[in-house]
């Protein structure tokens, strides 16, 4: 007796392991890990700052350009973008993938620090 008699002769039986093949392999495909698009974490990190009654160039002068300077020498930054209106300064840092957002803060909370004693009071 050949094995594809056992199905010849028993649809039903044929019917039922077909579909167990079917769900197994669909359960299968739902497990599967994408290796196209791997997990990436980006973390955007900003630095607000304020400086009452100063318009928008003194805030540029005194607050973004010297903090910018500094950020921008923390390793792992992709790229930085900075906003200065009235009276404040935002500063974001784009990371590099997979860069670790706690060293990356703690870096940039460094040389934010760094750059305290040429900031206006």
């Amino acid at each position: 007796m050949k094995i594809t008699d056992i199905f010849v002769n028993r649809p039903v039986l044929a019917t039922v392991i077909a579909l167990l093949i079917l769900l197994v392999g669909f359960r299968s495909m739902t497990l599967l890990e994408l290796r196209e698009y791997p997990r990436a974490d980006k973390a955007v990190i900003s630095v607000t700052t304020a400086y009452p009654r100063a318009d928008a160039e003194l805030v540029q002068g005194f607050i973004t350009t010297p903090l910018q300077r500094a950020i921008s020498e923390a390793a792992g930054i992709d790229y930085l973008i900075s906003n200065s209106n009235q009276s404040v300064s935002i500063i974001s840092a784009s990371m590099d993938l997979n860069i670790d957002p706690n060293v990356a803060i703690a870096e940039i909370q460094a040389k934010v620090a760094s750059q305290r004693s040429v900031l206006p009071r």
